[in-house]
């Protein structure tokens, strides 16, 4: 795997948002730092998540997020983008979508990470953007990033590198579960198989297994904030 350089460590705490006619309370407008900071099972000192329903816990302790897609985005935007624009922790360079497969594991500083799920894109983005489409545009192009979860805390510099320490015998990438989850909703035999893997997130676990008895239930809301 090529070397993967942190670009930006980002943190946020929660606050209000106009939405429509309705205030939101989000965690995905984070800042960069430059000191040090422990990463908890949950998060990163000084981090936090609005919404603890869908983000956050200890299965998406790390939003990450490739700097590769910030020249697509700033095109599609027509908008210069900092660092942290996609509400990620971990803004890095040379790890997509592409690249890293579910249960992928990482040394992180003194913390060992490891890949649990990609990030499934909410209306929240729209907030930030200004644009009602985007959490369709991330999942429609697949630059969704990914969430760690932390197998070992530790203090993590945001001079660090990234090391790829492990990977499953089962192999799946991001990209692929992606494709599973959004645009292969037919595709079973995929289903069944991306729940072998033991890494795979509880909440994706019960969509897959919700799929293949028939009783999947439409996601839409969280595209859209919508009910």
């Amino acid at each position: 795997m090529n070397k993967i350089e942190i670009i930006s460590l980002n943190v946020g705490k929660p606050k209000e948002w106009q939405f429509g006619k309705k205030e939101v309370l989000t965690g995905i407008c984070k800042q960069p730092i430059t000191e040090p900071v422990f990463l908890s099972k949950v998060n990163f000192d000084g981090d936090g998540q609005g919404d603890l329903v869908h983000h956050g816990g200890v299965e998406k302790a790390v939003c990450v997020y490739a700097s590769e897609h910030y020249p697509y985005w700033e095109e599609e935007l027509e908008k210069t983008l900092e660092a942290g624009a996609f509400g990620e922790n971990l803004t890095l360079r040379g790890l997509t979508e592409d690249d890293v497969c579910i249960g992928d594991s990482f040394q992180l500083g003194e913390a060992i990470v490891q890949v649990s799920q990609p990030r499934q894109p909410c209306f929240k983005l729209s907030l930030i953007h200004d644009r009602k489409d985007m959490p369709v545009l991330v999942q429609d192009t697949g630059y969704t990033g990914f969430y760690f979860r932390v197998l070992k805390e530790g203090i993590v510099s945001p001079f660090n590198q990234l090391v790829h320490i492990n990977r499953p015998e089962l192999a799946i990438t991001v990209t692929e579960a992606n494709r599973l989850m959004h645009h292969a909703k037919d595709d079973l035999e995929g289903a069944r198989k991306i729940l072998q893997l033991d890494e795979l997130s509880t909440s994706w676990r019960k969509t897959f297994n919700k799929r293949i008895a028939g009783k999947e239930v439409n996601t839409s809301e969280r595209l859209t904030g919508e009910k």
